[in-house]
């Protein structure tokens, strides 16, 4: 779960400031580390660890010169997210080419001892880089030193990637020569979409990880581009769009669940709509299990508010505002480590125990993966003076580790794994808890657009879209995360 934008302006603008704007805007997406790059002669680079405001400076800002430029904010799914890891990339030979992306190459290891054989020593641990290498090889292939890529040449490299490199990822990659490329990956799981807006000196285009970014810089939503689709606007501003495959489209359903903002547009469905449906289904659900009747409906802010409001609606129960959370702490679900978790939480949320004295209150939340932080909201809930305390989650369990970008929990970490949601109600405190069933998800989800036959349920059935994840795979990317963990929260040796 990465953010970037690419922005391909006019000749004599600069494209930095927007840049800019749009990733303060997908800030939620990643908190690890940002990255810009921009290209008049020569490539402009400014990244580092930490959140965009932190990574970015007037006098750094004022370097990043050009009419083209990509930009990213990061967290890490592979890898321990050093330096060398921030995105986004870029190479100047055999062609020069910067790139940004998001999701995850589930056969990032093959391929990275696959290059080492040929003697290509990778630079990063970040997955980015092989899809970066992959273009760029099969595009110098078919490009020579004097020419300009054709559309043919462009989509061509596209169907290469597609064809080595599996997993899920939306891209967009910047040319030293012209041109900006935009592609999916074949099963179209992670999102990308693309606009363009006119302005004095001409037309400028852009594309991003979610509408809301293209929203802020004034942007109109041209369309979202589809599974194994590449868009290429080219050094005369031509759009060139071409479908490269066949597979089903398989979009992730936790981006609605979760990751995206709700004031943004993904596939062509509405996030705060579908919220708002998974809320009334969730609502039509807790009446006919015969739940207990709370006397107050809270959400457990940000992304569950809207589902909250439309099931108190549902159930004809007040629904309450009694967690303010402090929007200057990052997302605890990607938050490396259980002792960041849960230290944040309590820095994160805060209480109002008017709301809770003396009450039977139902929190809705968008998902329980661990259970720590559920624990521990349940609790404050408890110390607020609640009388009872049950959850209402907006997704089904989750019980299956997701390889295509998000770094969920390995298998032995989920609390839904071989638990019942009684079971889960007991271990994290709770008095009951009712998870939303996974058909009436995927068809709240569906009511947005019809188009989209199924959507990507692979954390939550072990049934991965792709077809190519194993075992093998799945303990290999868990021995890796294990890894990076125990880097990130290793004691510093003594001296």
């Amino acid at each position: 779960m990465c953010g970037f934008i690419g922005i391909y302006g006019p000749n004599g603008s600069d494209v930095a400031l927007e840049i800019y704007e749009g990733l303060l805007a997908v800030q939620h997406r990643g908190q690890d580390a940002a990255g810009i790059t921009t290209f008049t002669d020569k490539f402009h680079v400014k990244k580092g660890l930490g959140l965009v405001r932190d990574v970015f400076n007037e006098r750094n800002m004022a370097r990043l010169r050009g009419p083209i430029g990509v930009g990213h904010v990061r967290y890490p799914t592979v890898g321990v997210g050093s330096d060398e890891d921030v995105q986004p990339f870029h190479m100047v030979f055999p062609m020069g080419i910067a790139m940004a992306h998001n999701g995850n190459v589930t056969n990032f290891l093959e391929l990275k001892e696959r290059l080492a054989l040929k003697g290509v020593r990778l630079g990063s641990s970040c997955d980015v880089e092989v899809i970066l290498y992959v273009f760029a090889r099969a595009l110098a292939d078919r490009v020579k030193p004097t020419q300009k890529p054709t559309p043919e040449d462009v989509f061509a490299s596209v169907k290469v990637v597609h064809e080595k490199v599996k997993g899920a990822y939306s891209v967009v990659a910047i040319l030293a020569d012209g041109g900006m490329v935009c592609f999916r990956d074949p099963f179209g799981i992670k999102p990308i979409v693309f606009g363009q807006k006119q302005t004095e000196q001409g037309t400028s285009f852009a594309c991003a990880s979610e509408s809301v970014v293209l929203d802020v810089n004034g942007y109109d939503r041209t369309l979202d581009i589809g599974p194994g689709e590449c868009v290429y606007v080219d050094a005369a501003r031509v759009i060139h769009q071409r479908k490269l495959g066949d597979k089903p489209h398989r979009p992730c359903i936790f981006e609605w669940v979760y990751f995206a903002r709700p004031d943004s547009m993904l596939d062509d469905i509405s996030v705060y709509r579908t919220r708002r449906r998974f809320g009334k289904e969730l609502g039509e659900q807790w009446k006919r299990e015969g739940a207990p009747t709370p006397d107050v409906v809270v959400p457990i802010p940000d992304s569950s508010r809207e589902a909250a409001m439309a099931m108190a609606e549902a159930i004809a129960i007040p629904y309450r505002e009694g967690l303010v959370k402090n929007r200057y702490i990052g997302r605890t679900f990607i938050m490396p480590s259980h002792g960041a978790r849960t230290s944040s939480v309590r820095r994160k949320l805060n209480t109002i125990p008017l709301e809770f004295a003396g009450k039977d209150v139902l929190l809705v939340d968008d998902s329980i993966v661990r259970g720590n932080t559920s624990k521990r909201i349940v609790q404050m809930a408890r110390d607020a003076g609640a009388r009872r305390v049950y959850m209402a989650i907006t997704s089904p369990p989750l019980v299956s580790p997701c390889p295509y970008g998000i770094d969920m929990a390995t298998k032995t970490e989920f609390i839904a794994t071989n638990r019942t949601p009684a079971e889960v109600a007991r271990e994290i405190g709770a008095d009951y808890v009712l998870y939303l069933d996974r058909d009436a998800m995927n068809e709240a989800a569906r009511a947005g657009n019809p188009k989209i036959e199924k959507f990507c349920n692979a954390c939550f059935t072990g049934d991965y879209p792709t077809g190519d994840v194993t075992r093998e795979m799945l303990m290999a990317i868990e021995g890796e995360r294990c890894d990076a963990q125990r880097a990130i929260t290793a004691e510093p040796a003594q001296t």
